[in-house]
């Protein structure tokens, strides 16, 4: 039988199933290809492996068939699997990989992990002075969260959206995936993005589920983020918690 403990450990898929009807979560089908994804691109599935059969996938899973497929089939319009008929899926590395996460450049020391995230706040208000110049509008969206990595708190987040986007955002449509939403919700996303990758103090407004206090020195990212609308719509910074997260950049 195919060593499928090898492809997906045990504990990551019961992670994974706690997820499924958590509230703002993403559709079963595309957290299946996200945790594909980043392992692909992690390098811990390598290019001629061949992944499970779809039955044994579907039942380690706890999905239908069908919801696999869906997975699968979103793997293979990103170039990362091809399906050979009658002998099964394989990996095919892809440098044009545009996952969910394909952005996402935080991972936990102990292997890639699945991103979720917690809304601490969501308003809309007056860009400050301290922030870069992006975007047209003078307001703008500010998210703040929380990120997981599998189940370990391991990054702070507060995002400025630019406030031409919408007049309005409804908590109930923010997704764990900020680039799902505005592709889901808003009819645009992500293209590139620039990060700079330094230390910082965590903020005030830090949570007590986050292993670091305010005040303490975490790894720290300022990003800004272009859509394909072709303006600069998006500023971020990240405060993580290095004995439990690390910034990967992959050349490829």
């Amino acid at each position: 039988m195919y060593p499928r403990y090898k492809t997906f450990p045990s504990d990551l898929i019961q992670f994974l199933k706690q997820t499924y009807k958590k509230p703002g979560a993403l559709p079963v089908y595309i957290q299946i290809s996200e945790l594909i994804a980043r392992r692909i691109n992690a390098g811990q599935l390598l290019a001629g492996e061949r992944l499970p059969t779809e039955r044994d996938m579907a039942r380690e899973f706890s999905i239908a068939v069908g919801t696999l497929r869906k997975a699968l089939r979103a793997l293979q319009m990103q170039g990362l699997i091809t399906r050979k008929h009658g002998s099964g899926n394989y990996i095919n590395t892809s440098p044009e990989a545009t996952n969910v996460y394909s952005l996402f450049r935080l991972e936990s020391l102990g292997g890639v992990g699945l991103p979720t995230a917690q809304l601490i706040s969501l308003r809309r208000q007056k860009k400050p002075q301290n922030i870069p110049i992006f975007g047209s509008d003078e307001e703008a969206f500010r998210f703040r969260r929380l990120r997981f990595l599998d189940h370990c708190p391991a990054v702070l987040e507060e995002i400025w959206l630019d406030g031409s986007v919408a007049t309005v955002i409804n908590k109930k449509v923010v997704s764990e995936s900020l680039y799902h939403t505005y592709q889901s919700h808003f009819g645009f996303w992500i293209v590139r993005a620039e990060d700079h990758v330094t230390f910082s103090p965590v903020p005030d407004w830090g949570v007590d589920q986050f292993g670091l206090k305010p005040g303490d020195m975490a790894g720290h990212v300022e990003r800004i983020a272009w859509a394909n609308t072709g303006g600069e719509l998006e500023f971020s910074r990240s405060w993580y918690d290095p004995s439990v997260a690390r910034y990967v950049a992959r050349i490829k």
